[in-house]
């Protein structure tokens, strides 16, 4: 038997490959960042080849740092970031623009114009998601509608659509495999989360032909080989997962009610609801976590837009530090934020306030602000955005999160992570190999071709890292999330439909 899986983890703001043992630790790993492209306030853009590129080589390296080669990894894992949108040549796998973000909010108005429609439930009872312009359909919509010629080519079948999970599979397959799987299809805005299909109906309405998108198959299956270049062998490609849900299948969140909240670019908090499909009666979003054989998951997710990324705007945008990992050290030269509320709406607000017209504020401000404040009041927003999704996510369940497990890179910070347990008031528990959505992905390939037998190999391998308490009275916690709540209200409606 081979040795190792391999995951490929392409990310919001780098790509990055890790090669997994079969007890789901990290052997090896490499990543690179890759640049972001800000057309305009609430625009974002990625280069595709920039993304290719970046995410063919670190999985080189991290096979030379491993000390290995093809013939022992069993299988290739990819998880992506999700609602991202490229189209490409079908003839010569070149991309025909940018692509566009899932933060990108260029689509407002489309969405405005969609609800006025009275479209919210038929899109809602389809999908289980709200409209949106985080989604991917309005997206390839207004791709498809810049040129004539552009959708003129998509309807005679020369132009392809994906998320970021099937242009990476497209180019690693030379072309041979467009597929896609039930995570990532589930958030397009264009997928029926009940008949796991493309929906005729919403493909319609946005306008976008059937030949562009992909096959959807299940999350862990042998889609197809590696093309013998990339990598001096064939590898099969056993697993596509959006990132969220590769994390939680990478925590082992497999009973009704289990919930993981990563923080990465953005914060995503799921709960698994099992093999039925729940709507939300709070602003939370029903998604498809994972389909193995004729098996679908379900979940309820609430997405914060902006999480990490302020802490990068911290170092590009303000300055205040020259490396991220400078922000715990920084945070932690005041005893606490001072009164300062840092509401990072920069591409408006997700989940549950859904208001794209929001911008980023800062509350609170004093002549006794130093940057020590602001650095402390923007990692605090990661868990006062956590907050209002879990309180969402317990309206709709019914009762209270037994525990939080936490992944994702600002996991690591003990200081966040015991403020996250004190203003929630439910344990947090952090495992050992915190790059769970890579580890997902991996555990989901490493499934489809018997590198693991089954859950309970997967359930064995999670280990406690650290659990963090709840310790700060609750008096407070609620009087401190009354002003987070205000600061909120406040960020909503900045710029004008």
């Amino acid at each position: 038997m081979s040795r190792f899986v391999l995951a490929l983890d392409q990310g919001t703001t780098s790509s990055r490959a890790i090669v997994f043992s079969h007890s789901g630790q990290a052997v090896a790993s490499a990543q690179q960042e890759f640049p972001q492209i800000l057309p305009s306030p609430g625009h974002v853009e990625h280069d595709p080849e920039a993304i290719w590129d970046s995410q063919l080589e670190v999985a080189r390296e991290a096979l030379q740092r491993a000390s290995i080669t093809a013939a022992d990894i069993a299988a290739i894992g990819v998880t992506n970031q999700r609602e991202t949108v490229v189209v490409w040549e079908r003839s010569s796998g070149r991309p025909i623009a940018n692509a566009m973000v899932w933060q990108s909010r260029i689509t407002a108005d489309r969405c405005q114009r969609l609800k006025a429609d009275g479209l919210d439930d038929l899109i809602r009872e389809k999908t289980g998601l709200v409209i949106d312009p985080y989604f991917s359909g309005t997206k390839l919509e207004m791709l498809l509608d810049q040129h004539d010629a552009t959708r003129q080519r998509a309807e005679r079948g020369e132009l392809l659509f994906g998320t970021i999970d099937s242009f990476l599979i497209w180019r690693l397959t030379g072309g041979r495999r467009h597929v896609t799987d039930y995570s990532n299809a589930s958030r397009t805005m264009l997928f029926n989360i009940h008949t796991l299909d493309w929906d005729d109906d919403l493909l319609k309405i946005l306008n976008v032909p059937r030949s562009m998108l992909p096959e959807v198959r299940p999350t862990s299956e042998v889609y197809g080989q590696t093309d013998p270049q990339w990598f001096g062998a064939p590898l099969p490609i056993a697993s596509a997962a959006g990132d969220q849900q590769a994390a939680t299948f990478g925590q082992a969140c497999f009973q009704v009610g289990s919930a993981k909240n990563t923080y990465g670019t953005g914060c995503f908090l799921l709960m698994n609801t099992g093999n039925q499909p729940v709507l939300s009666r709070n602003k939370l979003l029903t998604t498809i976590g994972w389909g193995i054989g004729d098996q679908v998951v379900y979940c309820l997710e609430g997405s914060v837009f902006v999480a990490g990324a302020v802490v990068q705007w911290l170092r590009d945008g303000l300055g205040v530090i020259r490396s991220s990992a400078e922000v715990e050290q920084l945070a932690a030269s005041v005893p606490d934020c001072g009164g300062v509320y840092f509401v990072p709406a920069f591409v408006g607000l997700g989940a549950p306030h859904w208001d794209p017209y929001a911008r980023g504020a800062i509350f609170g401000l004093s002549r006794g602000t130093t940057a020590g404040h602001l650095a402390r009041a923007a990692l605090e927003s990661m868990a006062w955005q956590s907050r209002d999704l879990i309180e969402a996510m317990q309206a709709d369940a019914g009762t209270p999160l037994a525990e939080l497990r936490v992944d994702g890179g600002a996991s690591v910070n003990d200081a966040l992570m015991q403020f996250q347990a004190d203003i929630l008031g439910t344990p947090v528990r952090r495992p050992q190999v915190a790059e769970t959505t890579a580890l997902g992905a991996a555990y989901l390939a490493g499934l489809a071709v018997g590198y693991w037998q089954d859950l309970d190999d997967v359930t064995n391998n999670w280990a406690l890292d650290r659990a963090f308490d709840p310790q700060l009275d609750p008096s407070q916690r609620d009087q401190r999330y009354q002003l987070w709540k205000r600061a909120v209200e406040r960020s909503k409606g900045w710029e004008q439909p």
